[in-house]
């Protein structure tokens, strides 16, 4: 829950405002709190409005929904931010994929905040309020501290405790590409006099290590399906649930480590995303693209087990989660959370550590590229099961089997034992 402060509203009240200023000062102030405390600004805004989607499409209504609440958040803060940079929103919309464009705007609107909190180069008291002007003086040592000091190290002050707050290389070289996008496009539309982007500093980013690279091995696979079959290493708080979704969660593990599916991919399955006829199954990647993907026997069984034996009856679901095939006890669609919290558990259990120190989904994805390229399907394959943009990422689960190869040729040496036998 956001709340204003009296003294807030009482010196906005004095200052001769309009009612609709007011307004607008008063949302900007609510999605600049919202950014800093980590809040989600599209499940907020939409939680106040029930939203009915009139889907002519062939896609899912869970995903058309999914995507139009991304929209509105990209909207709000929009609206939060200087009309000179409209042109630049027209280019988001058209130009980047939809996750991208949202990331972005929450990245150009930290900076602009940063801005007008530390009285740097404006005298704006809310973003939106920053001028053209004011943003042609920025200069590439204002974006390096704000990434270099200011980024690296902030805090954040909520109900009496003072949070501090860091970003890893990783998310500080987004935050540079962000501003990079948005600093080229002004300057290529004569909006700025001066393409700053040259002299952003280099931020390095540790080069991906395939030994680093962290995976089930087979047989720690089978310890994890293992546990979730018989309930091995649970807790007793954790059996008393295992028994009413036992079934769901070896279906999600097995989808997991077969197909190496995103997080987002298996949140997002329903139950009319299986044909069990065709033997077949759609998923919806990054960028929205459908992908068809086949149904083996062992993943087809457990599905279908789940669905018969464990998943509640339509007549218990309530209307908007009845095609989710992941249904949490509550009887709506799983979160990511949630799934990420189950892969945990189970994976910990196969690790035999803690469950902090279990795996993510992704390391479940890591898992499947890892087994099928040690089973000798491509590099090729692999990259076109994962979805990879790009094959160098694939490249980076095949250096394992590289590694085996070199210990086996190693390891058996024909001129060593020829020249003992001479």
């Amino acid at each position: 829950m956001f709340l204003f402060s009296s003294q807030m509203i009482n010196l906005l009240i004095k200052a001769n405002l309009t009612e609709e200023k007011i307004q607008s000062i008063l949302l900007l102030e609510k999605i600049s709190f919202m950014l800093h405390h980590h809040v989600d600004i599209g499940s907020d805004m939409m939680a106040k409005k029930m939203i009915r989607i009139h889907n002519k499409s062939d896609r899912p209504d869970n995903i058309v929904q999914k995507e139009n609440e991304i929209i509105e958040s990209c909207i709000e803060l929009e609206n939060a931010l200087p009309d000179f940079m409209k042109d630049f929103f027209l280019y988001l919309k058209s130009g980047v994929a939809l996750t991208t464009r949202l990331a972005y705007l929450q990245d150009i609107y930290f900076f602009c905040k940063y801005l007008v909190n530390e009285k740097i180069i404006t005298k704006a008291e809310v973003v939106k309020e920053i001028t053209l002007e004011e943003f042609n003086r920025i200069k590439a040592r204002d974006v390096n501290r704000f990434l270099g000091e200011y980024c690296t190290r902030y805090t954040v002050e909520k109900e009496n405790a003072v949070t501090i707050m860091e970003n890893h290389n990783r998310s500080l070289a987004r935050k540079k590409s962000s501003l990079a996008v948005l600093f080229k496009f002004l300057y290529r539309d004569e909006l700025i006099q001066e393409n700053i982007t040259d002299g952003f500093n280099p931020i390095r980013l540790p080069k991906p290590q395939p030994d680093a690279i962290k995976r089930l091995e087979i047989d720690e696979v089978a310890r994890m399906l293992d546990a979730v079959e018989n309930g091995d290493g649970l807790t007793e708080k954790e059996l008393a649930y295992w028994e009413k979704t036992k079934l769901r969660d070896k279906a999600i593990l097995m989808l997991f480590v077969t197909y190496g599916l995103r997080l987002k991919e298996l949140q997002q399955l329903n139950v009319s995303s299986f044909n069990f006829g065709r033997g077949d199954f759609k998923i919806y990647r990054k960028r929205g693209k459908e992908v068809s993907m086949p149904l083996n026997k062992s993943v087809e069984k457990v599905i279908q087990d789940y669905i018969e034996k464990e998943r509640p009856s339509e007549d218990l679901i309530p209307e908007e989660h009845k095609d989710a095939l992941f249904l949490s006890l509550q009887k709506t669609r799983m979160t990511e959370k949630a799934i990420r919290e189950l892969v945990k558990k189970y994976t910990s259990i196969a690790l035999g550590t803690t469950k902090e120190n279990g795996y993510s989904p992704h390391k479940l994805r890591a898992t499947a590229a890892t087994s099928l390229i040690q089973y000798g399907f491509s590099i090729y394959d692999v990259q076109n099961l994962l979805d990879h943009d790009n094959v160098t990422t694939t490249q980076l689960y095949a250096a394992h089997k590289k590694n085996v190869k070199r210990e086996i040729v190693n390891n058996f040496e024909w001129l060593e034992e020829y020249d003992k036998n001479k």
